[in-house]
């Protein structure tokens, strides 16, 4: 990626893709974005880059880091095994219990006093639609937001926000750009995990009859997935070649996969986000 220049204005956003464990090289971004004061008035999270996000907002160099790679290597939170026992792939509670807690404490006080906005994606079981959450001051409803915008379909349990069930941001808009700009940012980066070029497949996901069957814009929603984020993708690739967005996002082939626990992997991915974050010039 060649040097960029980009000014900070009261108009600009901040779009963080999800991806799983892809999510790291978002933490390299985020790092160097806290490194230099790079701040935005306005940033929106989907599922991981929901989690790293609010790590962003509070101004927690390193934590976001630390949690993805560090504590994965010690405690394994990733695997099947957790299917078993906890009906999710992860281990939630430490994720989003005794991690911010009291292994890395999530700074509240810091995040409810930031001038910035800053949105969650979920998407609702009900309606199959987009929706957007900017909790500054309830940690347990921040908690209960951030938990199910990373609520994998199929992999992961129904989360509530408010009481109604949600999954996954990603499922219903996993690039929120058009969300940013209805909001009146339409100077945007946008942090991608995935490789230039990279589509879906065309077809449609598949449901199997068992799953979700009390929530069919849920199921409609899932198998239009792919169609969705692929259209998502040629706006971002379109804007950027006109020069309307930025966009940063992985140079080199993806190695990394959504629930990747190689740890080397994983320190690469950080580093080139690290280092194509480096080449971006803020004027703030």
């Amino acid at each position: 990626m060649a040097e960029q220049m980009v000014n900070i204005t009261s108009r600009s956003g901040l779009i963080l893709e999800g991806g799983g464990m892809r999510g790291v090289f978002t933490c390299g971004v985020l790092d160097n974005f806290m490194d230099r004061g790079v701040r935005f008035p306005y940033t929106v999270g989907v599922s991981a880059g929901a989690c790293n996000g609010l790590s962003y907002m509070s101004n927690q160099r390193g934590r976001a880091k630390y949690s993805n790679i560090d504590l994965l290597e010690k405690y394994r939170y990733i695997g099947f095994r957790y299917l078993l026992t906890k009906r999710n792939i992860m281990d939630f509670d430490l994720l989003f219990h005794t991690f911010p807690e009291k292994i890395i404490p999530y700074d509240y006080a810091t995040y409810a006093d930031c001038p910035e906005r800053y949105e969650m994606v979920t998407t609702s079981c009900v309606t199959g639609k987009a929706c957007y959450f900017d909790e500054k001051n309830d940690p347990v409803r921040i908690i209960d937001i951030v938990k199910a915008s990373s609520s994998l379909p199929f992999v992961c349990p129904i989360s509530y926000v408010d009481g109604e069930p949600m999954l996954d941001g990603g499922i219903a808009d996993s690039i929120p750009l058009e969300r940013a700009r209805s909001l009146g940012f339409d100077n945007n980066v946008v942090v991608l995990t995935r490789n230039k070029g990279y589509r879906k497949p065309e077809k449609k996901g598949v449901v199997l009859p068992f799953f979700y069957k009390k929530y069919p814009e849920l199921r409609d929603a899932i198998q239009q997935r792919n169609a969705l984020y692929n259209r998502q993708i040629a706006m971002v690739e379109e804007l950027e070649a006109a020069g309307e967005l930025t966009v940063i996002r992985p140079e080199r082939p993806i190695v990394v996969d959504r629930m990747e626990r190689n740890i080397s992997k994983l320190v690469a991915l950080y580093d080139e986000g690290y280092e194509c974050a480096s080449k971006i010039e803020f004027v703030l």
